[in-house]
Parts: C-alpha cells; sequence; structure tokens
C-alpha cells in the first residue's frame, strides 16, 4: 500500500515530524506539527504595532469549531451554511478561495452549531470529521471526494451529546478518530480507502483528540476518551495500557500532553483536575501508573478545552474554575516538582499555543494576546480586538498566525520586521 504522511519520533528528548511533500513551516493537523501546541519558528513579534495587528487577509465563511490547518501555501478549515458542512480551502497568501467541497448536512446542537474537528493533510490527501461524526477524505488539489464514512453509525453508535470534536490523526496508513461506540471508543481507517483497519477500547468519545507520541522508546497514540486514558498501538490497534479518568457529561476535551520519554498529563475542566502518569515498560507489558495528581475543585490545573504548551520545563495553561463557569487562569507549572510557579487570575477564557518563547493566545472576547513564556513571572506583551467570539487555537506557518471566528478566517502577519 502506498505510503502517506508518517508521524514519527527520532529521539526520546525531541519529537522530530516526517513529512512528505511539505515543509517545516507548515501546520498540518490539530495543534500543529508535534500536535502538541508549540512551533518551532523565531523571529516573531514581541508586541502588536500601534495600531494593531498587521492584517493580511480576512476571508468570509460561517459557523464553525473547526481550527485552520495550513500546508504548502495552502489553509484548510470546516464550516457550515444553511445548507451544508464544508471543508474550503484558501489560498493562505491572499484568502481567496481554492474550493470549497459539502461533506455532510447542516449539523446544529445546543452547544453550539456546525463542525468541530480541525482538518489534517497528508501528502496531498485533506481528512476531515464532520460534528455528526462522518470521516471524510479529499484530494488537495480540487477537494474532490475520494470516499466519506460515518463512523458512529457503521459501529453502531451515536455522536456525542454535544457533537464529534475529535481532529483527524495520520499515522502510517491509518486515520485515526475517536469513535465513541461499545464497539469501539478508538478506531483506525485506511487512508486509502476509508476501510475499517483495527479498533481498540469500548466506551463514550468524549471531546479529545488522539496524540501520537514516543514513550519510552515505544511509539503509540494516547487517546484521552470519556472516562479513561490510554495508550494503543498504531499498526494493530493492540491496547497498551489504560488509566480511569471519568469525568461529568464525558468532558474530556484537552489532548493528552507528553511530558518528557516517561510522563504524560491528562486534564480536564468540570473542577476535575490534572494526573501525571509514568509509563513503563514491563515484563508482563506496558503500564501507566499515576505518579502526581492535582484533583477537585483546589486543583492546580483544569485545562477545560485547552491543550497546556511545555517550554523549557514548565507548562503553560489554562485552568477553568467551576463547572464550565466563565473563571479562567493562566497558569505557569513547574515540571520537575509540579509546582505553580504564577497564576494570572481570571485572565479569561482562551485558547494558545506557543513559539519563539511566547504564548500566542486566542480569547473568547475575539482578542489575539502575546504573553512571555518565562517562569519568572507573568508578563503581557501585547492585546488587540480582531474578531468576534472564538474558540479554535490559532495556526502559525512561516510567520503568519491563521486565526478565525464564526465569521471570517483572519490572517496576520507575525514576523519581526
Amino acid at each position: 500500500m502506498r505510503k502517506f504522511l508518517t508521524w514519527s519520533f527520532l529521539n526520546v528528548v525531541m519529537i522530530s515530524l516526517v513529512v512528505k511533500h511539505a515543509n517545516g513551516d507548515d501546520w498540518a493537523q490539530f495543534l500543529g506539527p508535534h500536535r502538541n501546541g508549540v512551533s518551532a519558528e523565531t523571529g516573531l513579534v514581541n508586541a502588536w504595532p500601534a495600531n494593531g495587528p498587521e492584517v493580511v487577509w480576512r476571508t468570509s465563511l460561517g459557523v464553525s469549531m473547526s481550527g485552520i490547518a495550513v500546508v504548502e501555501g495552502a489553509a484548510f478549515t470546516m464550516f457550515q451554511d444553511k445548507i451544508s458542512q464544508y471543508v474550503v480551502c484558501l489560498n493562505a497568501v491572499d484568502g481567496k478561495e481554492r474550493w470549497r467541497t459539502p461533506v455532510a448536512p447542516v449539523y446544529e446542537n445546543a452547544m453550539g452549531h456546525g463542525p468541530r474537528a480541525t482538518p489534517a493533510v497528508a501528502d496531498s490527501h485533506v481528512f476531515a470529521f464532520t460534528g455528526e461524526g462522518i470521516l471524510v477524505a479529499l484530494k488537495m488539489e480540487d477537494g474532490k471526494q475520494l470516499w466519506s464514512v460515518n463512523v458512529p453509525k457503521l459501529l453502531n453508535g451515536k455522536p456525542n451529546g454535544y457533537g464529534v470534536s475529535c481532529s483527524p490523526l495520520i499515522t502510517g496508513d491509518y486515520v485515526i478518530v475517536h469513535s465513541g461506540t461499545k464497539a469501539a471508543a478508538v478506531a483506525a481507517f485506511g487512508i486509502a480507502d476509508g476501510r475499517l483497519a483495527w479498533k481498540a477500547g469500548s466506551g463514550n468519545a468524549g471531546y479529545s483528540s488522539p496524540v501520537l507520541m514516543s514513550l519510552n522508546g515505544e511509539t503509540q497514540i494516547v487517546s484521552l476518551i470519556g472516562s479513561s486514558a490510554m495508550g494503543i498501538e498504531p499498526e494493530t490497534g493492540k491496547e497498551l495500557w489504560s488509566f480511569p479518568f471519568p469525568t461529568e457529561f464525558d468532558c474530556n476535551t484537552a489532548s493528552p500532553v507528553r511530558l518528557d520519554d516517561q510522563h504524560i498529563l491528562i486534564s480536564a475542566g468540570e473542577n476535575h483536575g490534572s494526573v501525571v502518569l509514568a509509563a513503563n515498560s514491563e515484563t508482563n507489558g506496558t503500564t501507566a501508573k499515576k505518579v502526581w495528581s492535582s484533583l477537585g475543585k483546589d486543583s492546580q490545573l483544569r485545562a477545560e478545552w485547552q491543550t497546556p504548551v511545555i517550554h523549557e520545563g514548565h507548562l503553560y495553561g489554562l485552568d477553568n474554575q467551576g463547572g464550565a463557569g466563565p473563571i479562567t487562569n493562566l497558569v505557569c507549572m513547574r515540571l520537575k516538582d509540579h509546582k505553580t510557579v504564577w497564576q494570572k487570575n481570571r485572565f479569561g477564557k482562551s485558547n494558545l499555543i506557543l513559539a519563539d518563547g511566547k504564548l500566542f493566545l486566542t480569547t473568547m472576547e475575539g482578542e489575539v494576546v502575546i504573553v512571555e513564556a518565562s517562569p519568572e513571572e507573568f508578563r503581557e506583551l501585547s492585546r488587540a480586538t480582531i474578531m468576534d467570539t472564538t474558540r479554535q487555537a490559532p495556526a502559525l506557518a512561516d510567520g503568519h498566525l491563521f486565526v478565525r471566528d464564526d465569521k471570517e478566517v483572519v490572517c496576520i502577519n507575525v514576523k519581526s520586521r
């Protein structure tokens, strides 16, 4: 079978991505090159100009919680109008629309309408997951649909109560999604034909997305599903380990975070909290055991739907107080002893990525904020309002930040002059 994009880890400290026909500045999937919200780009602005960020272009679209993938000069996202859900391709340079492909009927939900997942791009193909769980493959060049699978229907289940928000993960010849049924919590489909390749676990999907990571030198998929975290062998779907992590309403939404070659952090809002697991290879198989936790209403970190980022031995994340409440703090936690070294109270509901020693955040007030990623103290460098309410994390490619709300996709120049 022809190989598409393979995510692999070449050493135990730094995660390196092997991408065919894509450059190092691409943001080809949810949360970027390594699926951890971190970019290697440098030479970025420390503050917005006096008259605000330099907006390169704005393109009107429609309702969506989908993020943006950027590959080879093209930006991909999802949205819906009054007729259909679409995957759309825009020129990354000027925002002009190249194509749009209808992939499912309109999706409506009391917690927000439209698709939730971010497309993944692999070797000239685009993979997307709709609000009701239809997985599609399209040609990157012209948006032609190659195949489509209604995942809940195939596996005799139903979509999540708040909609399907798992962003597809590409590894080897498979596209991986959280299927969330009694037959399969996680499922792999052939990227060439959409056929079911393997399935793993059982139970509701939750709202998180799977991550490929290396633990103890072993590459595995780590999935935080509705009531547990699990490690899975990518080629076979074999369950390597499982750890219970039940949350009210199955609201496990932030992705698992690799802290180092052995440790993983999982976190959830709804006053739940965080746990650090140590993955160990033993004679009777791989295990994952709790080595630290901070749970309940006084937890140090309750990541609601924002995946924390790691920088120079510290974690930066958004801690939500209360059951989906309005109070969200920005925190910095030292990894070696799990101590919170600073906390900016009531920073606001936001999403974040990290690049060039800075956090780039989008707030639900439509702001873009730059914060220094330093453990010394909280230092906000700049803030500006450029759009309406948003929940999507930014994408960063070739010195440009791509953000969106329910009306527009906006491209901002973040190169330092």
